[in-house]
C-alpha cells in the first residue's frame, strides 16, 4: 500500500480511507475479486454504495496493519465453512439432512434440492443449505471414499 493510502477504524467501528490526496472515505468496505476460486488475488476497497475507490492485486501490497484490518473485516463478512468430510445422509432424496465435517467444526444442515449443489470452477462446488448458508467443497476429490459416494448421489 502506498505510504500516501492509510486505513484504520474509527469510533464507530467502521474502516477509513485516507487517500493519496487526503480526501477521506469513511465505511469503506473490501471485497474480493474473486473469493472462492482466488481468496487471496485482487480486491477492492468500495464506499457504502459500491463505488470502488481503490483495488490492490494482492492483500500483501498492504502494510501489515492494514493487512491485519482487511483480513479481520472479510472473516467477519464472508462465513463460508469449508466441508472437508460428508459424515452422513439422512436420505437419497431431498429434502435430506446432511451431517458434516468443515473446517469450523461438527455441523448438521438441510439440503433442500439438488440444485442447491452448484459446480464452480472444477473441482470446487458450492453447497446452500435451507437456511442460505453456503459450504464449500475445494476440490471434491480429495474428499474420503464415502463422502464422494454421498456426494455422487446428488450430483
Amino acid at each position: 500500500m502506498s505510504d500516501a493510502l492509510r486505513l484504520y477504524r474509527n469510533a464507530f467501528d467502521r474502516l477509513v480511507l485516507v487517500d493519496a490526496a487526503g480526501d477521506v472515505h469513511e465505511n469503506v468496505i473490501p471485497v474480493r475479486a474473486f473469493p472462492i476460486t482466488a481468496p487471496d488475488a485482487g480486491f477492492s476497497l468500495v464506499d457504502s454504495e459500491g463505488k470502488e475507490i481503490a483495488s490492490f492485486d494482492s492483500i500483501d501490497a498492504l502494510c501489515e496493519e492494514a493487512r491485519a484490518l482487511v483480513r479481520h473485516t472479510f472473516a467477519a463478512r464472508e462465513f463460508m465453512p469449508v466441508i472437508v468430510k460428508i459424515v452422513g445422509v439422512s436420505s437419497f432424496s431431498t429434502p435430506s439432512v446432511w451431517e458434516v465435517e468443515t473446517d469450523r467444526g461438527t455441523t448438521r444442515f438441510i439440503l433442500s434440492g439438488e440444485e442447491n449443489i452448484r459446480r464452480l470452477a472444477p473441482p470446487a462446488l458450492l453447497v446452500a443449505d435451507s437456511h442460505g448458508i453456503h459450504y464449500l467443497i475445494r476440490d471434491r476429490g480429495a474428499l474420503d471414499k464415502r463422502s464422494k459416494k454421498f456426494l455422487d448421489r446428488f450430483l
